[in-house]
């Protein structure tokens, strides 16, 4: 079961972070499980139960409302960020994977959440693009392909409320953001975009040392 990953935290103290967090309920569990089955190597990219444990509490205490998820895979983040929104709240998720949603859609209908979350299967700053003139997001979530993160954040930024946040996973990538050296392009693109944001004085931003990285960053 998916938890801080120890590449990033080693794995005694990624131990002793699982066995004190919340755990995750059945329906987490049986999305963990078709995931794994499903998508083979993929389903590393699934988040951590921790991780989700954490976005549904910050959503509920952030009283966030309204919600845009880039990348969704098969839905456990928006699974847990639908849940902290509450029945009145509304997420988008934005993903290009039929097949992969397929899976997130069966659970969320099982989570009882299906109906606060729009899903829309097109390139994630179509999406963004066509949004009503006047949207507005309390949270935003980016977890898709890396080199598109800074393009991610430069459209949705607009978007958010003055205090609004936006977490953004793998943003320590298995620790290779340390390597001065590195020429993979998600790498490099990482780096780039952790020197981007926090030299941005738009908003204020914290990486916190969960799963492979997860940045904080709100609105001022």
């Amino acid at each position: 079961m998916p938890t801080s990953r120890s590449h990033v935290v080693d794995q005694e103290l990624a131990d002793y972070i699982s066995s004190h967090s919340t755990k995750p309920d059945a329906v987490q569990r049986q999305l963990m499980t078709a995931t794994e089955e499903r998508t083979g190597a993929s389903s590393r990219m699934q988040i951590g139960g921790d991780q989700g444990t954490f976005f549904e509490i910050f959503a509920s205490s952030l009283g966030a409302r309204n919600v845009i998820e880039i990348g969704t895979f098969t839905g456990y983040s928006a699974l847990s960020l639908a849940r902290g929104i509450g029945p009145t709240g509304r997420l988008i998720c934005c993903d290009v994977s039929e097949e992969w949603t397929a899976i997130a859609r069966e659970h969320w209908q099982l989570a009882g959440v299906a109906d606060r979350i729009d899903l829309r299967i097109a390139p994630a700053l179509e999406t963004i693009a066509a949004l009503p003139a006047g949207t507005q997001f309390d949270m935003a979530f980016i977890d898709a392909d890396k080199t598109n993160y800074a393009n991610y954040f430069e459209a949705l930024l607009p978007l958010m409320r003055t205090g609004g946040v936006l977490l953004v996973d793998n943003t320590l990538w298995s620790r290779q953001v340390l390597d001065a050296k590195a020429k993979e392009a998600d790498t490099v693109a990482l780096q780039a975009f952790n020197k981007m944001v926090a030299a941005d004085k738009r908003v204020r931003c914290v990486i916190i040392p969960m799963g492979d990285g997860v940045t904080l960053i709100q609105k001022t």
